[in-house]
């Protein structure tokens, strides 16, 4: 229960003094959290590289250009790496200050406030956020809202950022790997009534206190929001978490001990961004989501080619594709789209490599290929590697032939031994599996009786490891060197019972298709008992009949925001299958998946896809329009029996008609010439239906004359079609 501090409102006096006070915030740069072990075994999360770049430097740029001007970097496990780190890169900036605190004691986000609440250094409203997290939202409103209703109400104690995401309903999880939440909101004063983000999914029921419908006029439930990790919070919340020594978790104790409360009546409110960008990286799946939205852009002006605090930018190229100077690439070398290489990386000949991130450093050999894959920096891949959707860190050795698979996590400098199949999601390591894993999940670094054994005497040595020397090494050595192949050096951590599904759902790599198949399977059994048994629910909005809320302004703009998203995700997958040769129906698959995850329609999936084909004809090589069109043919011919199953009706093909006739007049300008070649191409093709065609034109028929654009170049194809439908009748 929340003790009572004798708070009271602030004099205007007061009020003024913190008005002038500089905005200060308090960065955490420990997790507190075992999911990126055994990687941060070795290294803080916070210093992990994210897209080339440690994490800690996206929210400490953030936090100064959104106008910060002091920052407590709050240090724990591996605090030495971090304050060293700080010191060399960041002390000494004009108008921004950053210090750092230490503790090796506090083992949860509680103690961190609880310590720096009794040094005193916080003097009023502050910013909390997470050294894993990225951002490039304005504080500038939030901050208003905060203060305007501090001066109102002494109580309003935070005020937690949110965005929209909507959930799979296939894995009941975020596109950033997090567990479904669910958010109780006031729609009139964005207070927050009710957060869980451990619902059992099975029981298909969340229960709310009657007594909080009956305080508020209306309530919004939502499971279709984003926690940001970022809150803005008065003075108050430290002395709250000092009271409370039970608050461990911010979430877990201390907002849901915060709305559980009826005594005290401190309050929490929401401040939802649109067209922003927040998220943290809470496990490896977000970790692979968010590099992705860095390399597609999303968290400008934090991108590989925008210079920001001291990182030279780095050349943006076609496709996504970014290349840092001083790269040696073979001429023979194919690097596809949605990758980004770093400084001093060789890359040998007939290497391919999609959809990944190269650190600085590397040697990638020849007949090389990288899917998906985070290569940090200074790695070794030799000839004949193959590497799907795995984390490779610093200073590892992948010898000749060897294949990592789906989901692998390689710690530092582990040496992978020739021909050597490392099995999906495994993680391997210099160090032992820990013999006592403890199941607090605040620990995130080894203390001394954790059971973690290193093997120092081996380790950069691999090639050392000949027949005679081997005889001498002691038993754990000799294990180091067996478990991952000939001449290999690492540890391969086994599973605990039951985390396995977790894996999946955590992991960098994509959830296997037959995994995805059984929950489709599943979702469409639940869908047709709910329907029978009328238990379907309405999706997220006020727990009022008459609610007319999901027609609001922005709610619409959230619905184009999920669009662009869901384009932007399946442009990256049908490249992948270009690059791959991924087979059709593994195409469909997958783009199954992201219909299911963004609650989408064929028609939105018809129009994405055919995007992306027409997106490919114009960014492959071509001199004028003639090739153009030769490049839509081959692309259309080679994939039009995955567009045509997206096309079950007319309705669907018309809007695709609808859909080229909006690229050309702004994404792809390049076929507005040939509008009328490439409709008849679709059409010969058996992708587009005369009655599609006719009814398209006939619609077009009444709109003004600015619209009518393409449908008089088409005009003669029309009426060779009405004339060969007047002939068949």
């Amino acid at each position: 229960m929340v003790q009572k501090k004798g708070t009271t409102k602030v004099s205007e006096d007061a009020e003024e003094e913190l008005a002038h006070a500089p905005l200060q915030a308090i960065l955490l740069a420990d997790s507190f959290a075992q999911k990126f072990r055994p990687i941060t075994l070795e290294r803080p999360k916070v210093l992990l590289p994210l897209v080339n770049i440690p994490m800690i430097d996206y929210t400490l740029a953030w936090l100064e250009s959104a106008g910060v001007e002091e920052v407590f970097v709050f240090c724990c496990a591996h605090s030495k790496q971090v304050i060293d780190y700080i010191n060399t890169k960041w002390i000494g900036q004009a108008n921004f200050s950053i210090k750092t605190i230490e503790s090796h004691n506090s083992i949860s986000a509680g103690e961190a406030l609880r310590f720096i609440y009794e040094l005193n250094v916080i003097q009023g409203d502050f910013v909390l956020i997470s050294g894993d997290t990225l951002s490039n939202m304005s504080l500038t409103r939030a901050l208003e809202e905060h203060r305007e209703r501090r001066k109102k109400d002494s109580n309003a104690v935070m005020t937690m950022v949110i965005k929209k995401s909507k959930p799979s309903p296939l894995t009941h999880q975020s596109r950033l790997g997090t567990d479904e939440l669910f958010m109780a909101i006031n729609p009139d004063t964005k207070q927050l009534l009710y957060y869980e983000d451990k619902a059992d999914p099975l029981k298909g029921t969340i229960s709310l206190d009657k007594m909080l419908l009956a305080d508020n006029a209306s309530v919004s439930l939502h499971n279709d929001k984003q926690d940001c990790y970022i809150d803005i919070c008065s003075l108050e919340v430290l002395s709250l978490f000092t009271d409370n020594f039970d608050y461990q978790h911010l979430r877990r104790h201390f907002v849901k001990g915060l709305l559980m409360d009826d005594i005290m009546g401190y309050k929490i409110f929401t401040h939802e961004i649109h067209s922003s960008y927040a998220a943290r990286i809470d496990n490896f799946r977000s970790y692979d989501t968010i590099s992705k939205d860095i390399i597609q852009r999303w968290t400008y002006p934090f991108v590989p080619d925008v210079q920001f605090f001291g990182y030279s930018a780095i050349k943006l190229e076609r496709q996504g594709m970014y290349r840092a100077p001083g790269i040696v690439q073979s001429c023979s070398a194919q690097v596809g789209p949605f990758t980004v290489i770093g400084n001093g990386t060789t890359i040998g000949d007939n290497a391919r490599i999609s959809n990944s991130v190269v650190g600085e450093g590397c040697n990638i050999g020849s007949n090389v290929s990288i899917e998906g894959s985070y290569i940090w920096h200074n790695v070794t891949i030799e000839d004949g590697c193959t590497l799907r959707h795995a984390i490779v860190c610093d200073g590892v050795v992948v010898k000749s032939g060897a294949v990592l698979e789906p989901g692998v996590v390689l710690s530092f400098k582990v040496v992978i031994g020739q021909q050597f199949v490392v099995p999906s999601h495994s993680k391997v390591s210099l160090l032992q599996q820990p013999t006592n894993q403890d199941s607090d999940e605040e620990l995130e670094y080894a203390d001394d009786s954790s059971g973690i054994v290193e093997v120092p005497s081996i380790t950069g040595t691999p090639d050392n490891l000949s027949g005679e020397l081997t005889s001498e090494l002691s038993e754990t050595q000799r294990r180091a060197a067996s478990e991952v192949g000939a001449g290999g050096v690492g540890f391969i951590w086994s599973m605990t019972e039951g985390s396995y599904g977790e894996e999946l759902r955590h992991s960098v790599a994509p959830i296997p298709a037959d995994r995805l198949a059984e929950f489709i399977q599943a979702a469409n059994d639940d869908m047709e008992m709910s329907a029978q048994d009328g238990t379907l629910l309405p999706p997220s909005g006020e727990l009022q009949p008459d609610s007319n809320s999901i027609y609001s302004e922005d709610n619409i703009e959230d619905s184009r925001d999920d669009y662009i998203y869901f384009e932007k995700e399946v442009d990256a997958t049908f490249l992948r299958a270009v690059h791959e040769n991924v087979k059709e129906d593994h195409v469909i698959l997958e783009v199954n998946s992201l219909r299911l995850s963004y609650n989408k329609t064929s028609v939105d999936c018809a129009s994405a896809l055919f995007y992306s084909m027409m997106k490919l004809a114009v960014d492959s090589s071509h001199s004028s329009v003639s090739e153009l069109l030769r490049n839509a043919a081959n692309v259309i011919g080679t994939w039009q029996k995955l567009l045509k199953y997206y096309l079950p009706s007319l309705d669907e093909e018309i809007e695709v008609i609808l859909k080229f006739e909006e690229m050309c007049l702004e994404s792809a300008k390049e076929f507005s010439s040939i509008f009328v070649q490439v409709l008849h191409l679709l059409y010969d093709k058996d992708i587009l239906q005369e009655d599609a065609i006719l009814n398209w034109a006939s619609e077009k028929g009444g709109a003004d004359e600015s619209d009518k654009v393409f449908l008089k170049q088409s005009e003669k194809f029309i009426q060779w079609l009405n004339e060969a439908s007047e002939e068949e009748d």
